[in-house]
């Protein structure tokens, strides 16, 4: 059996190894303000538990959209207002996460990702 290259975690603390796009967008959709988020890691690199993208539902029902790749100066979040007056996920926020997990070209490009301050 093949060990998984991806893992998503929901904030309940449910995991889907190696979720396709639709199953990505399927635990984005189910996300509310009591379920705020949802983290797809890399478990190909390493550091282990420092490669992944996450999203965030904010109270305005936008998204916090964070990535790391391997250390703090290398942690960048984006905004990602809501755009529909139906809430579920932005099409683009699934997209992203699923272009950063297969390294894909474009999803640096796709949002103005600026660094974390902590």
């Amino acid at each position: 059996m093949l060990k998984p290259v991806l893992r998503a975690v929901e904030e309940s603390g449910r995991t889907v190894d190696d979720p396709t796009e639709e199953v990505l967008h399927d635990l984005l959709a189910e996300m509310s303000l009591s379920h705020r988020f949802v983290i797809l890691d890399r478990l190909d690199l390493a550091p282990v538990g420092q490669h992944y993208i996450q999203a965030y539902l904010n109270d305005d029902l936008s998204y916090q959209v964070e990535y790391r790749a391997g250390s703090a100066d290398k942690h960048y979040q984006a905004h990602v207002p809501r755009l529909h007056d139906v809430f579920g996920p932005e099409v683009l926020t699934a997209k992203v996460m699923m272009d950063w997990a297969h390294d894909r070209q474009g999803w640096r490009e796709a949002l103005p990702w600026t660094p974390m301050r902590f």
